[in-house]
């Protein structure tokens, strides 16, 4: 069966990263790097491996730096020219013209409404949303949303990723109600958005990726706000069960909740130990400080 290609990607940059102050004062969380880059390029290179073309990053005041992060950087590439050095660390860093847009969510209205400003960009297209400080690591050099889009290629209609977790961790997550399994896929019978400690409907979390179908910017134009005080994604989503093909995806590699302190530093340590300039170093380091 043929499916419409999904060519575009949304990235929710707009949130203030409260979490890091003071690190964030200044610097959009989406800048902060693992090990030597900033997490929004993780992003943006497991969706080119995906195969998506356009890159649509929702905005809020202070965050010009992600803009710039992706221009061309003319100082320091003709100062490094003159120095004779090599430039190979800035690939990936320059967007094509036209493959970038950057638009701006104006008030703090919840993901669901970060996801609707971008309506006019994404047009009648399926599309997919990465949130970036949910770094997704993939097994088999396959990424997250690869992995997504070959099943995506296969049954058509909306996916999320599904990550099984501790039950007593779901009220932080927005959680699957399953249906019937086969293989990766589980058919996504309903979505609750953080349920109360003992009522989550399964383990199966939706870790920050996303394929979905043009029509749930519809229901987002008038979706009520949910949990929190907020529009929620969740809530859209769910009211899209039974009308469209819908399935969560079991993603094989590793999570980092980089939104977390904790999970942000497990990432720098888990992606320096794979480094062959660093692995070595920091293993001893870090057997010498758990000595102490």
């Amino acid at each position: 069966m043929s499916h419409k290609p999904i060519r575009k990607a949304i990235f929710p940059v707009a949130g203030l990263g409260t979490r890091f102050l003071p690190a964030t004062k200044a610097v959009p969380k989406e800048l902060l790097p693992v090990v030597d880059r900033p997490l929004i390029q993780y992003a943006v290179d497991e969706a080119r491996e995906a195969g998506i073309e356009q890159m649509i990053f929702v905005t809020g005041r202070g965050k010009g730096a992600i803009e710039d992060y992706f221009d061309i950087a003319f100082e320091t590439e003709i100062t490094q020219r003159e120095r004779g050095k090599d430039l190979g660390a800035l690939e990936g860093t320059r967007l094509m013209p036209g493959n970038a847009v950057f638009i701006r969510q104006q008030e703090p209205l919840g993901l669901g409404h970060a996801i609707w400003v971008a309506r006019e960009i994404v047009g009648d297209e399926p599309f997919a949303i990465l949130l970036p400080d949910e770094f997704m690591k993939g097994a088999k050099g396959n990424g997250c949303l690869k992995q997504m889009v070959d099943a995506y290629d296969k049954v058509g209609g909306n996916l999320v990723c599904a990550l099984e977790i501790p039950m007593d961790e779901t009220p932080s997550y927005g959680v699957i109600d399953p249906g019937a399994r086969d293989g990766v896929l589980t058919e996504v019978k309903g979505l609750v958005e953080k349920p109360k400690l003992g009522t989550a409907p399964s383990n199966l979390i939706v870790p920050g990726r996303y394929i979905l179908q043009p029509e749930v910017m519809k229901i987002l134009e008038t979706q009520e706000k949910g949990a929190g005080g907020e529009i929620q994604l969740t809530d859209a989503m769910a009211a899209m069960i039974g009308t469209q093909a819908f399935h969560g995806v079991t993603f094989e590699g590793r999570r980092f909740d980089c939104g977390s302190k904790a999970g942000y530093i497990e990432a720098n340590l888990a992606l320096s130990l794979e480094r062959d300039d660093l692995k070595d170093h920091i293993r001893a380091f870090a057997q010498e400080e758990l000595a102490r």
